[in-house]
């Protein structure tokens, strides 16, 4: 039963990952305003939900470790509830993108409370038992890669500082992939008679299946905008 759980579990993690790739690669045609705005949205619920996984896979194996050691004296976690952290600052170096997260006390709590796990493209901070509460913040799809052994973190009075060592050294114009595009599909488009692709109705169809009332309402007023400048009939999803 378990064996059948975990490729259950890798499985549904590897649609995931297929999903995001080709929203990718549609929002790469796309050249609606609208259209390309919930292809974000669903960008980040998918970028969102695969990170949250692969963050439950570590601290899985974290614990599983940690029932094979010695009993010894730990640092309190805390029975709080999790904070996403949603508000940080960055700037850069030639070296270096800093990412700047304000968390008063901060520089209270024991070392070992606050953690910070690199990949390539990503980072994922943890705050332990500080006020009661957990804090978290992920960032993933970050612009350039970075270097696993020159990263770190540092905990100033209020604090945390996320250094991210650039693997080469140039200037960073945004710190993500989803920012870069963002502000690109903001820029006027002059290819204004171009029709969305197939493949881009269909993740469309797929989105407003599985979507709340909220995403269903966005892409049916996109789609009849769209529907209005260039006088064709609605598309009955």
């Amino acid at each position: 039963m378990c064996t059948k759980n975990r490729v259950t579990k890798a499985a549904r993690r590897q649609q995931l990952q297929k999903d995001l790739e080709e929203v990718k690669q549609l929002m790469e045609q796309a050249t609606r305003k609208r259209v390309c705005d919930t292809l974000m949205v669903e960008q980040r619920k998918l970028e969102t939900e695969i990170a949250n996984k692969q963050a439950q896979q570590r601290r899985t194996a974290e614990e599983s470790t940690e029932l094979l050691k010695p009993a010894t004296v730990v640092a309190p976690v805390a029975t709080g509830y999790m904070v996403k952290i949603n508000n940080y600052g960055w700037d850069q170096s030639d070296k270096f993108v800093k990412i700047y997260i304000t968390l008063n006390g901060v520089h209270q709590i024991p070392a070992e409370n606050t953690q910070v796990s690199f990949t390539e493209r990503s980072f994922e901070l943890l705050v332990k038992n500080l006020n009661g509460k957990n804090y978290s913040l992920t960032v993933n799809n970050l612009l350039k890669p970075i270097s696993l052994e020159g990263s770190s973190r540092k905990v100033k009075k209020d604090t945390i500082l996320v250094m991210c060592k650039k693997k080469a050294e140039h200037k960073w114009e945004y710190l993500t992939q989803v920012e870069k595009q963002s502000k690109e599909k903001e820029k006027p488009s002059f290819d204004t008679d171009t029709d969305p692709s197939a493949g881009l109705m269909n993740v469309l169809k797929k989105i407003y299946d599985d979507g709340d009332d909220e995403m269903k309402r966005t892409i049916n007023k996109a789609w009849a905008e769209s529907r209005d400048k260039q006088g064709k009939e609605e598309f009955d999803f």
